[in-house]
């Protein structure tokens, strides 16, 4: 599904996010033509449906209102009740967390690959007891979870492997597309995403028992988690897209990389190396760098990021990590965690529209990343 950017304007502008191409807006004229904007009912989530199970070669595809809806139901297609446990990595996005404490369920927090924020699937063996009913495996940053390693272990128990793609749509993952490689995959497009229609999400699955749960649970009359027909308009010709532009953001990172001083205070923190790969691409919605002062005198972290900020790049510090910001009443850590801790401290993230930036603008976003102490 590599389309060509036929339809693209000359080039966004560093920052400027969605992109207003040829295809959202002849979706937009269209449906101010057909009046589809305003229906609960009429084709475009159909299309929609039909074209990410395509794209995914997955046989399910429910839409809803939001990834972290996607998380719930997915959590909930997995019977995960009160009293059960769900694992995930102790650097996560937190509404994974709140989801599974939503639930009336308890988080088990394993620690991260090192200098890497995806789960260790190393740490699993300790956490998995008669309790664990799921893990939350997400591609975090432009990272790929080892999701091989994870569902052989996941499988011997029967455990649900639920894999957080909202941060990766499109990417390829040892040949297959994320999203698709989990018992159930989740999509976000909020108004940030590589896909966005604003809000909204996708849940994706082959297994026809945990589609069918998800669906009795959202149908109360009509859906309790719905995605609208304008959402959907808007998604379908991003998704013509997204193959061409995630190749573009790859060969942006690429390029960054090339371009970094070996002592930048900003080194990657990137799994797999995006200059070593062969039949994965890695979706570079946020990119992680870890931020590492070469001598005591060096700004913060916090002060480095408002510095790039300043110069127009869109650098931030990461999430905090889950075990940093709850109460240990409300989890169960496995191991001392200080992995987590440590990108806790030093992650920080680089917000993609720039990756879609003139080479001349990425040159200066290496540059200034270099210089900047």
């Amino acid at each position: 599904m590599n389309h060509s950017p036929s339809n693209l304007n000359s080039g966004p502008k560093p920052g400027d996010w969605p992109i207003t191409d040829g295809g959202v807006r002849e979706a937009f004229l269209g449906m101010l033509q057909d009046g589809s904007w305003g229906r609960y009912h009429g084709p475009h989530c159909d299309s929609l449906r039909a074209a990410l199970a395509d794209f995914h070669a997955t046989t399910h595809v429910i839409l809803c209102s939001s990834g972290t809806a996607a998380v719930e139901l997915a959590l909930r297609g997995a019977k995960v009740e009160p009293g059960d446990e769900v694992i995930l990595a102790a650097y996560d996005y937190k509404a994974n967390f709140a989801n599974v404490l939503s639930l009336g369920a308890t988080p088990v927090l394993v620690d991260t690959l090192r200098d890497v924020p995806v789960l260790d699937p190393q740490q699993l063996a300790a956490a998995i007891n008669d309790k664990t009913r799921a893990i939350i495996c997400s591609h975090l940053h432009g990272c790929f979870a080892q999701l091989d390693e994870i569902i052989a272990i996941a499988e011997k128990r029967g455990i649900v492997v639920v894999e957080d793609a909202c941060q990766a749509p499109g990417a390829i993952l040892n040949g297959r597309t994320a999203g698709s490689i989990g018992d159930i995959g989740i999509l976000s497009f909020g108004g940030s995403k590589l896909l966005t229609a604003g809000r909204g999400g996708a849940i994706l699955t082959n297994n026809a028992t945990l589609a069918q749960r998800i669906r009795l649970y959202t149908q109360r009359g009509n859906d309790a988690y719905p995605l609208s027909e304008m959402q959907a308009a808007v998604l379908l010709p991003q998704l013509k897209q997204l193959a061409y532009r995630n190749q573009t953001r790859l060969k942006t990172v690429q390029r960054i990389l090339a371009q970094l001083a070996p002592d930048a205070p900003l080194q990657p923190a990137l799994f797999p190396n995006p200059r070593q790969l062969t039949d994965s691409v890695p979706a570079f919605y946020k990119t992680a760098f870890r931020y590492a002062p070469q001598v005591e005198t060096d700004i913060s972290r916090e002060q480095f990021c408002a510095n790039m900020r300043e110069q127009g790049i869109a650098l931030n510090p990461a999430f905090s990590g889950l075990h940093m910001i709850h109460s240990q009443r409300r989890f169960r850590a496995v191991g001392d965690l200080l992995n987590a801790t440590t990108l806790h401290n030093s992650l920080t993230t680089l917000h993609h529209p720039v990756l879609l930036a003139k080479p001349a603008e990425i040159e200066h976003l290496a540059v200034s990343i270099s210089a900047q102490r």
